[in-house]
């Protein structure tokens, strides 16, 4: 398990860049949506919002699996900057994460709960 008490932020990624994308826009989404929706590789989503405490809270641990599980996709997506997109997947509270494969939703962790969301990203990377 990498990073969380190394020296090194374990959230940066090797250029120094973050492996999360951060989606600004529904057209963004649309775009990333149906160039993943027809793999098998998972993708982690990410719906927070910039005034959240607990979003703001489990940001690090976040950004430190995107490096870790580099065979996933992590995407960040800002309730604020684009409701329909939140609203497309019943985002009630922040922060939810979602799990999909295939274009289908196979886990969703609601809170900043760093830990079963790194176990249920190791599940769904090793099924």
């Amino acid at each position: 398990m990498g990073g969380f008490f190394s020296s090194q932020p374990a959230y940066a990624a090797e250029d120094g860049v973050s492996a999360v994308i951060a989606i600004h826009s529904a057209g963004e989404w649309t775009q990333n949506w149906e160039s993943h929706s027809q793999t098998n590789k998972l993708m982690v989503i990410d719906f927070s919002a910039s005034w959240c405490g607990p979003c703001r809270f489990v940001e690090p641990a976040f950004k430190a699996m995107a490096t870790q599980y580099s065979d996933a996709v992590f995407v960040k997506i800002n309730v604020d900057e684009i409701p329909e997109v939140s609203k497309q997947w019943k985002v009630q509270a922040m922060p939810t994460f979602v799990l999909v494969k295939g274009g289908q939703e196979v886990g969703r962790i609601v809170g900043a709960k760093k830990d079963e969301l790194e176990r249920r990203i190791q599940e769904q990377i090793n099924t």
